[in-house]
Formats: C-alpha cells, sequence, structure tokens
C-alpha cells in the first residue's frame, strides 16, 4: 500500500487547511482503534504533547476527542518537547503517544506524530494500519472513552534529564539558549539553572505566531551576534519542538551536529560508556568527522539521511550514539529519539569546564552544497543517471581520494540534484562543486531519449 498522509516524521502540513481539525480526529481515532483492537483488557491510554504554534490547542482538542471516539482515554500534557514523549510514554506505561508539532517549520504549519509504547516512532507499516482504518468505517468501541489532564509533565521531564545529568555542574558557567519560541521555553533554562548555571534566554515568549520566526536552530543570527557582545561559555540554539540543537561558541562561530557528535562520542568513549565502540552518522556528515573517528579508533556506520535511519543503524548493532549535522544526536542511553536539551548538556559535559572555544573534537573541512534546481522529475532523474554526470562524480572524487569526498544526489521530496563537496580548501571545494553543479545543468538539458 502507498502512503498517502504520513512522510518521514508523520503528517504534516499547514494547519486548518491540509492538517484539519478532522483529519487529525480521524487519525487519532484510527491510531487508538488499533490499538484497541488487540488490547481488550483495557482501555489505551494515549499521551498528547504539543509545541507552541497557534493551531495546536485546535489540533489537540481534535485529537482528544478522536481518541475518546475509539474508546481511549487521552492524557493531556500540554507544552512539552518532542523527545519528552518517549520519556513518559516508558515512565507511565502508556499505549500510545501523540506529538503535535512542525519541528523547525514556520507557524503556519503543524504535524501529528505517533510513538508507540516502547517510545519509539511507529514503523512505516503501522502508519500504512493507520492509513487503512482512516479509509474505512470507523469501528464502534463498546465504550466511549475520555479526556483527562496529565498534570506535572513538565517536572517529570525535567525529573529525567535530572537523572541522567545530575553530576554535571554548572556552577561558573554563563550559558545562553535560544528557545525558537517552542516546546522548550521552559524546559532548558529550568535544567540549566537547576545544575547551577547562570542562564541568558533569547526566543522564550511564545505568542503562537513566532516560533522559529527569524530564531532557533534554523536561524542563528541572533545567537552568534549575542555570543560575539557576550561572555558566555555556549550558546544554543533549540528547533521549535525541541528535538535537535545547535551551537555557538564564543566567537560566534557555529558548531553543527557533527562536532557536537565528535564531542559525545570522543567523551564517552573516554569514560568507557561509548557502546560497542561506534557512531553512527548520515552521507551528509563532514570528511572531518570521519578522520577524527578513524584516529580515535571508533567505527563509524553511515546511513540516509533521516533520524530514522540513525535509529535503525544504532539498533541494529547495539550502539548508543548517532547523529545528524542538522543537531539531531541521539544517545540510546537516556532516550531513543533526539533531544536537543540532553544533547546540549552532554556537550557541556563533554567539555569538561572548558568553553565551547575550546572543543577540539574533529577539524572540519571546508563544505560546499549546492542545491541545482531542475524543471521537473524527469529533468531531475536524467541527470542523476546521465554516464557524463556519472563520470565526472567519479573523476572528482578520485582527486579528493584521502583528502575530502564528493556526494551527489537527488532529492526525494523536490526536483533538486544535491551537489556536496569536501576539500581540503576553500579554493578547491568551490571549483569542484562549480564543476559538477555545470555537468548536472548540462545533463538535464538533454533532450529526453
Amino acid at each position: 500500500m502507498a502512503r498517502r498522509l504520513f512522510g518521514t516524521d508523520g503528517v504534516r502540513g499547514v494547519a486548518g487547511e491540509f492538517l484539519s481539525a478532522e483529519l487529525t480526529l480521524g487519525l487519532a481515532r484510527a491510531a487508538t482503534a488499533r490499538i484497541a483492537a488487540s488490547a481488550a483488557d483495557h482501555r489505551p491510554r494515549v499521551l498528547v504533547i504539543r509545541d507552541t504554534r497557534e493551531s495546536g490547542e485546535m489540533l489537540e482538542a481534535a485529537v482528544a476527542a478522536g481518541v475518546a471516539a475509539a474508546g481511549g482515554l487521552a492524557l493531556v500534557g500540554g507544552v512539552l518537547p518532542t523527545p519528552a514523549a518517549p520519556l513518559l510514554i516508558r515512565r507511565y506505561g502508556f499505549d500510545l503517544g501523540v506529538v503535535l508539532s512542525a519541528s523547525h517549520n514556520p507557524y503556519a504549519d503543524n504535524g501529528v506524530k505517533f510513538f508507540g509504547s516502547d517510545g519509539d516512532k511507529l514503523s512505516d507499516a503501522v502508519e500504512e494500519e493507520i492509513e487503512a482504518l482512516l479509509d474505512g468505517e470507523p469501528v464502534q468501541p463498546p465504550a466511549i472513552g475520555g479526556v483527562s489532564q496529565l498534570h506535572g509533565t513538565l517536572d517529570d521531564y525535567l525529573r529525567e534529564l535530572q537523572s541522567r545529568f545530575g553530576a554535571l555542574d554548572l556552577s561558573g558557567r554563563r550559558i545562553l539558549l535560544d528557545c525558537a519560541n517552542g516546546a522548550t521555553y521552559k524546559a532548558a533554562p529550568e535544567i540549566f539553572r537547576r545544575l547551577g548555571a547562570h542562564v541568558d534566554v533569547l526566543a522564550d515568549a511564545p505568542d503562537g505566531r513566532n516560533i522559529n520566526a527569524g530564531c532557533g536552530s534554523t536561524h542563528l543570527d541572533g545567537l552568534v551576534a549575542a555570543m560575539r557582545d557576550g561572555d558566555h561559555d555556549a550558546g544554543f540554539a533549540f528547533d521549535g519542538d525541541g528535538d535537535r540543537v545547535l551551537a555557538v561558541d564564543g566567537d560566534g562561530a557555529v558548531v553543527d551536529g557533527d562536532e557536537l557528535v565528535a564531542l559525545a562520542a570522543l567523551h564517552l568513549r573516554e569514560q568507557g560508556r561509548l557502546r560497542g565502540g561506534g557512531v553512527a552518522v548520515t552521507v551528509m556528515t563532514n570528511y572531518g568527522f570521519h578522520a577524527a573517528m578513524e584516529q580515535a579508533g571508533i567505527e563509524v556506520a553511515i546511513t540516509a539521511v533521516g533520524d530514522r535511519y540513525v535509529l535503525e543503524a544504532l539498533r541494529e548493532r547495539d550502539w548508543a550514539l548517532g547523529g545528524e549535522q542538522s543537531g539531531h544526536i541521539v544517545e540510546l542511553g537516556f532516550a531513543p529519539s533526539g533531544d536537543g536539551i540532553a544533547s546540549a548538556l552532554l556537550t557541556l559535559e563533554a567539555l569538561g569546564g572548558k568553553p565551547l572555544r575550546e572543543r577540539g573534537g574533529m577539524e572540519k573541512l571546508p563544505q560546499r552544497l549546492v542545491n541545482v534546481r531542475l524543471p521537473d522529475r524527469p529533468s531531475l532523474e536524467r541527470a542523476a543517471a546521465d554516464p557524463r554526470m556519472q563520470e565526472a562524480i567519479e573523476r572528482e572524487s578520485a582527486g579528493l581520494e584521502g583528502r575530502g569526498r564528493v556526494l551527489v544526489r537527488a532529492s526525494g521530496t523536490e526536483p533538486l540534484l544535491r551537489v556536496m563537496v569536501e576539500a581540503p580548501g576553500d579554493e578547491e571545494a568551490d571549483a569542484v562543486c562549480a564543476r559538477l553543479v555545470a555537468q548536472a545543468e548540462a545533463a538535464a538539458s538533454q533532450p529526453a531519449a
């Protein structure tokens, strides 16, 4: 069955249009009915949390109604970071978790993400089952369910963070946080203060429409300027739902997910806590990361882009640490999902009292990434498969062997050919990238066979 609604991270779209209250209710009802069909001994208990978008309350009500209509009990936990869901599911033994968020997207978008009773995001197969149930006649439960407020969820999440990082003493450390006017706006400052840090905060006044608006991990200019002008040891920027983080040092240099994972891997290995001795990253990870891991004797698994693929690789190998350049970092010793707050605390743990500008860890190679936009999908396929394009990739890759790399891949969602080059110097990276982009454009312009 081809999925129509679920993408790589739940169902996402403009709230009130594609992602209507009716669709959201139907998804929640179908997901709950699926559980109820195999759990005759109890009423399904479903956690519902959200970020700060103005559409969140509407969709929260729709989810609660859908759960109750299927005979379940919706437990509404309010505004919380996405990674709180798997922690709370495990803590209280919920049958399902529903997170309403569109992550780093603008406020007009929203999304529905489901987590299973094990705290993991649902598999593709289960999402297909939900879509199939959505298309059929709703199953009438023996009795209508209910809706209750779940109080104390923020404290529960903070307690989990403090349990993991309670030994981290941040006394005397000056930390700047950009909460993206999103789901971390209460949790992040509070846990850093509990651990002893002096905390200053940007973008912590959500109004429903300012989530990710010129702030957070996708808009770092404000944090960069504040770090240059201040005297903070480190700055951290979260995205709207709090499952990713990027950092900025005291010189205003951005520290992406590659560097944060490298710091964590080296630290955990030194502490004897890097389970399995390896780390999983995506094809986009900087060549400098691989060089640093090779030097440290840490095995690296390479996955497709997407945190779900990183998680799959970790599970297959029984490893604990992985992540993406975008700042999704998974440490299975804490939770089965990316957690921006936990990743920021892990970074400070790895620094051992040093400011972020003295991080070490890895030396990044200059990277160039150009998206070549093509007229349509057939043009993209021609460019990607063109023999001259493949020859150019092989030639440039050979020229950078042992010093850098080339990655050319087709976007799965847009008619874009993504050309990435990493080389020891800026000029060489620019030159190689320009040649590959020109070849891609030439290949796409050729008439179809």
